[in-house]
């Protein structure tokens, strides 16, 4: 692990003085209550990532996305004309769950040229609109074009698809995302189009796994048994930190360094990594990309760190892409169930291999990846029941911790600048 110093005009968290730099409340990870006003003044209201174009391949393709946090269920669907739309799974019959499969609450993927209802048979074109009704007749004053799918704000940015559930969204999904996310938009995402993918529901509030990706101070400790013991006492003993944090608005970034394959000091290269050549940090063969060198997309390695390993782009509330300077990224999703569960995804996209040396080099990138993920995981549980013991009440964070402060912060003002609404509503 290289050491970086920070920046000669000061800390991370100097450079943003609206955050302070006192302890901050856990009473947002552990509250009932906080948990409720949270769902309405952040997930009912921001534009919340469902997935990316591939996934909807061809006319008529849909998935369902289960939306706790918001209290709904959409659909998301790339209709005849080839426009990707979102509907609330709520057929306008009797209020049935439109599209489902053996279980209600499992999320369901296909192909359809219309959605019917089970219960009653109604039917929907892939535009949303009711194209059929059996014994139409015995309703009254039934007009078919009142009675479509109810819409669901829905936008694609550089391939991913984003809905927002509000009524009227303040900003458009361009304004949302700031230009320090939109830099990213000439990444060729599309060329990494071979998607790995796992799920786990999780024991704890979902910003405490969200914290648990945002800082590297954690990485000599609890990763330590990765490396050779020389190697982890000498991190243990000099630390390790991040080069570059930047923050925009509710969005954060951070970029780290980073060592791949035959870089490394022999003795840190395990067996199976020399003879795959592959490992955490991915294929050691550079991807083959149209760009070449992906560094050169604005907007990657923003800080200009050398030697590079990925960028983390958190993306609020609960989305993260990780661009990894082998040519490789994968996205995190975080989706509250409670105030004390919520249930993580994780998705590895590579440009799909050439020979089965290639893939069995991404293969293991992503069961290195999940055996580091599970480490983070595992600690979650336990800090969650201790938080709520509320035997301490605050965090005491560091500098390079500055992105967990910046999300606690942005989300305890959101809720405040919420709950000022109700009251303002109510004199």
């Amino acid at each position: 692990m290289g050491r970086y110093q920070k920046p000669a005009e000061g800390s991370w968290t100097e450079h943003y003085p609206e955050l302070g730099t006192g302890p901050v409340s856990s009473e947002d990870s552990i509250s009932p209550e906080f948990y409720g006003l949270e769902r309405e003044a952040i997930f009912k209201r921001a534009w919340l990532n469902v997935g990316r174009v591939e996934e909807l391949p061809r006319n008529g393709s849909y998935f369902t996305k289960e939306l706790v946090a918001a209290n709904t269920s959409v659909i998301v669907v790339r209709d005849q004309s080839g426009e990707i739309r979102a509907f609330h799974n709520v057929c306008r019959h009797r209020g049935n769950k439109l599209v489902w499969t053996d279980f209600p609450n499992e999320e369901t993927r296909g192909y359809c040229r219309q959605f019917t209802c089970k219960y009653h048979m109604w039917r929907y074109d892939l535009d949303g609109a009711l194209s059929y009704v059996p014994q139409e007749g015995e309703f009254f004053d039934l007009d078919k074009n009142e009675r479509g799918l109810v819409p669901v704000h829905c936008d694609v940015w550089a391939g991913f698809i984003f809905v927002n559930v509000s009524d009227a969204p303040s900003q458009s999904l361009e304004e949302y995302l700031g230009p320090m996310v939109l830099a990213l938009g000439d990444y060729p995402f599309h060329e990494q189009s071979d998607r790995y993918a796992y799920r786990a529901e999780v024991g704890s509030n979902w910003k405490l796994f969200m914290d648990a990706f945002q800082e590297f101070y954690h990485a000599p400790y609890l990763h330590g048994r990765q490396t050779p013991p020389k190697f982890t006492q000498a991190a243990q003993a000099f630390g390790f930190e991040a080069p570059f944090y930047k923050l925009e608005g509710p969005h954060r970034v951070i970029s780290t360094g980073g060592v791949r394959g035959e870089d490394q000091p022999d003795e840190m290269i395990k067996p199976i990594e020399k003879k795959l050549r592959s490992g955490l940090f991915g294929p050691w063969e550079h991807a083959d990309l149209s760009i070449g060198d992906e560094q050169s997309v604005a907007g990657v390695n923003p800080g200009n760190a050398k030697p590079w390993g990925l960028d983390s782009y958190q993306i609020w509330p609960n989305f993260v892409i990780l661009i990894w300077a082998g040519g490789w990224y994968l996205t995190y999703h975080y989706w509250p169930t409670s105030y004390n569960t919520h249930v993580f995804e994780a998705s590895l996209y590579f440009v799909p291999p050439k020979n089965a040396s290639e893939r069995l080099a991404q293969e293991l990138a992503l069961v290195s990846f999940k055996e580091y993920g599970l480490q983070d995981a595992n600690t979650l549980g336990a800090t969650q029941t201790m938080l709520e013991t509320r035997v301490i009440t605050e965090y005491l964070l560091n500098d390079q911790e500055v992105l967990c402060r910046h999300l606690h912060k942005v989300t305890q003002d959101m809720v405040a600048a919420y709950t000022n609404e109700l009251q303002g509503a109510k004199i």
